[in-house]
């Protein structure tokens, strides 16, 4: 059977340049990098050259890079860090509905712990209003975060714009880039980002890894106590084979980002406009400025569950925001904030690319998926649509 994966926004595979960067790491090179003798030196000499190649790669400093176990840790110490550096000056701050739960989770703890949260509103393509962001500072705000693109629906935000308002009123300002980083170029300091999450596998690197940007006058509080590794803001011996695989995957998404995402792009468009062409069928997010490699809808008449089934029993996978995909009963956040109604919500689909697509795997998609709903509308529970 033909298999064909189309759920890069969850995870990739990790490029074999990574894997061959990383093997030396596991075997011969495997040395503590806080060890003082020269295993341990050889260790903290990658860890530095790796440092610096992702700092490079968002115009950051090597020492504004706290390397991670990926997009999580580096939200919670990016929130907590800020909140609790910075009580002394204010305890509100400032997001948006369509957060992922890393950021949203979060901010509910805080909440808990005596802060004050604003969750801001979305259009129906998912972007937030600067304006909104703005009106709602007031003299208590110490932080606000805004992911710069949106997992599910693929809407990138207007980062730039937020980060100006930001720096104007001397709030500090994080976005989740866990989705855009190595996908589309990211300038720390042009965006006047002060905290930026990312992760490795997000980019054919490995699981395990990420990164929190810390602009170096920014101040921050860490969430965790140990050895005082990563400057102190992140104790934990350094996970030096996933740190230098990280690297790998930047310096390769460097190389081949402006190709590749004319290449995703071309295909992604010609599977929302072949998919559009299906009766009932709604693209979510925003069709211009979005990631080149998401294509996001809802169908009419049609449970998300019982379609990602059907499309893995064709060989594709792909990823949906009804109760299978987030072990949940509640549609997912995303959507019901861009105005879907849960019924509309349970009958999405996200469909995100990688290097490895081709052509013809579209085509397929494209055709086993006309089957597959027109099948399931004959037995929809919805009824007539």
């Amino acid at each position: 059977m033909k298999r064909v994966y189309l759920d890069h926004a969850a995870t990739t595979p990790v490029a074999p340049e990574v894997l061959e960067a990383m093997k030396p790491y596991f075997s011969e090179k495997f040395g503590n990098a806080s060890s003082l003798h020269s295993f341990g030196q050889e260790a903290r000499d990658a860890l530095e050259k790796a440092r610096k190649i992702v700092a490079d790669f968002i115009n950051a400093r090597p020492n504004e890079i706290i390397f991670t176990s990926g997009g999580t840790e580096s939200d919670n110490l990016a929130l907590k860090g800020i909140a609790f550096a910075n009580k002394d000056r204010g305890n509100h701050i400032i997001t948006s509905k369509i957060e992922h739960h890393a950021v949203l989770e979060t901010c509910h703890w805080l909440e808990k712990s005596g802060f004050k949260v604003t969750y801001l509103p979305v259009d129906k393509e998912g972007k937030i209003n600067p304006q909104d962001i703005e009106k709602a500072i007031t003299k208590e705000t110490i932080l606000i975060s805004v992911m710069h693109a949106n997992n599910e629906i693929g809407t990138i935000e207007p980062i730039e714009e937020i980060g100006k308002i930001c720096k104007k009123h001397k709030v500090y300002f994080h976005t989740d880039a866990v989705q855009s980083f190595g996908k589309i170029p990211i300038d720390v300091r042009k965006m006047n980002i002060d905290l930026l999450s990312a992760s490795s596998h997000k980019l054919y690197g490995p699981k395990g890894v990420g990164l929190l940007f810390i602009r170096q006058d920014v101040k921050i509080e860490p969430i965790q106590q140990g050895g005082g590794h990563e400057q102190g803001l992140r104790s934990g011996t350094e996970n030096v084979a996933g740190i230098v695989g990280f690297a790998k995957a930047v310096e390769l998404a460097k190389t081949n980002m402006k190709k590749e995402n004319e290449r995703e792009i071309k295909l992604r468009d010609k599977l929302i406009n072949e998919i559009l062409k299906i009766p009932g069928a709604h693209l979510t997010g925003s069709r211009q400025e979005r990631l080149p490699f998401n294509a996001s809808f809802y169908f009419d008449g049609i449970e998300g569950e019982a379609l990602l089934i059907r499309l893995n029993e064709k060989g594709i996978a792909v990823s949906t925001g009804s109760a299978c995909s987030s072990k949940s009963l509640e549609p997912s956040h995303v959507l019901t904030a861009i105005g879907l109604k849960p019924e509309q919500a349970h009958g999405s689909l996200r469909v995100t690319l990688g290097k490895d697509n081709t052509e013809q795997d579209i085509d397929y998609t494209i055709e086993q998926l006309k089957n597959i709903i027109n099948s399931l509308r004959k037995i929809s529970p919805f009824g007539k649509w």
